[in-house]
């Protein structure tokens, strides 16, 4: 019998999503909603008639064209990577067909993000190969893929491997580490197994005393609404003027909050204040056994009394409390050096005590190669 892909409703992929032990925020049938501009496409692998797989892909049609388009499943589809449930199958079965209805919807190139970790850095020994390079030893890796990693999965080597020799391709990586829409390394805190105080005595000095920091300073964490958007959005803007990065409008979040929250509460907002205002304010996403810190923001009049600090126990706290078995920091740059300015992430991250995670990052496949490299044109002609 020979899997087959069809259209599927979001009830359809509800329940699927519902009956793994987690998928991506970004593979939920509510997330079409978020991104205006974007066709959205709840897809279902089959055998025979049995659901054994679902995917969001998203379509950007070229411009003026309609009838062509880039097809994105971000962190996606939740298939069998790694031939556990289904070792009969490889994986050429599982995505051909997805090229296929791709093409037929008039696609031009599929990217997708495997959900595959690869590697796996405790944070000791990340700490250790940034004080090798910190101290200026002239054979210090420079970035965290050359350090040995403490665990590693040969199956999902097998399925990059597998990937490659299908006409699968990367993205080039930038100097920083990034070459994909999604982070291709991310930090995450295990909790499954662990208590609260477990968790707690797993960060390192400094973290633990920033947050006892936040407590006698009187910095106050507490769970706000979508009318308490509008408090946050203020702070991020100010957070992305300070960090360079061009901030979303306050609708974005909005939607994200009505989608995310439409069928059962996914989405959190949490507020930490100091001196009765906003210090500073997070968003977290949970599915699942898996909760993400989605988006931060700060003021730079309050980092003194790390309400950030305050902010991240909260929301792991509240992630161990739901019965999540990770909490993920998402993405950090693949840097050592000191020098660069995605350091300073890293460093607070690994403070947490987990682990630095690699995935197998994202691939694209080419459909029609001249539709492709007009796109590409395009887009790096928009900047």
């Amino acid at each position: 019998m020979t899997l087959s892909v069809r259209v599927i409703t979001a009830d359809q992929h509800r329940a699927w999503v519902a009956g793994r032990p987690s998928v991506s925020f970004l593979q939920l049938p509510e997330w079409g909603d978020v991104k205006p501009g974007w066709r959205a496409q709840s897809l279902g692998w089959f055998l025979g008639s049995r659901l054994v797989g679902a995917g969001l892909v998203l379509y950007r049609p070229v411009p003026r064209l309609k009838q062509r388009s880039l097809a994105y499943l971000p962190e996606g589809p939740d298939i069998d990577w790694l031939r556990v449930e289904h070792p009969g199958i490889g994986l050429d079965e599982w995505l051909g067909p997805l090229l296929d209805h791709c093409r037929s919807e008039g696609a031009f190139q599929v990217k997708m993000g495997p959900p595959v970790a690869l590697r796996r850095w405790n944070a000791d020994t990340v700490k250790a190969a940034m004080a090798e390079r910190s101290g200026g030893a002239t054979t210090a890796p420079r970035h965290l893929s050359e350090v040995l990693a403490d665990w590693h999965s040969s199956a999902g080597a097998k399925a990059v491997e597998r990937l490659s020799a299908s006409g699968w391709t990367q993205p080039r990586a930038t100097g920083a580490g990034f070459g994909d829409v999604q982070p291709r390394y991310v930090f995450q805190v295990p909790l499954a197994g662990r208590t609260l105080d477990d968790v707690f005595a797993g960060f390192n000095q400094l973290w633990r005393r920033n947050i006892r920091k936040a407590e006698k300073s009187g910095v106050t964490v507490t769970r706000g609404g979508r009318d308490d958007l509008a408090a946050f959005h203020p702070v991020y803007v100010e957070t992305a003027h300070r960090d360079h990065f061009t901030p979303r409008g306050l609708a974005y979040f909005e939607r994200m909050w009505d989608a995310l929250n439409a069928h059962e509460e996914r989405l959190s907002l949490h507020l930490a204040h100091h001196d009765g205002h906003v210090a500073a304010a997070t968003l977290m996403v949970r599915v699942g056994g898996h909760a993400w810190y989605s988006y931060g923001a700060s003021t730079t009049a309050d980092r003194d009394v790390r309400p950030s600090n305050a902010l991240q126990w909260r929301m792991i706290s509240d992630a161990h409390d739901s019965g999540c078995d990770v909490y993920d920091l998402r993405g950090i740059a693949d840097t050592l050096d000191p020098e660069n300015h995605l350091f300073g992430l890293v460093q607070f991250k690994v403070g947490t005590g987990g682990y630095a995670q690699e995935y197998a990052g994202e691939w694209d496949f080419v459909l029609r190669p001249m539709w492709a490299k007009g796109f590409q044109t395009y887009q790096s002609r928009r900047g």
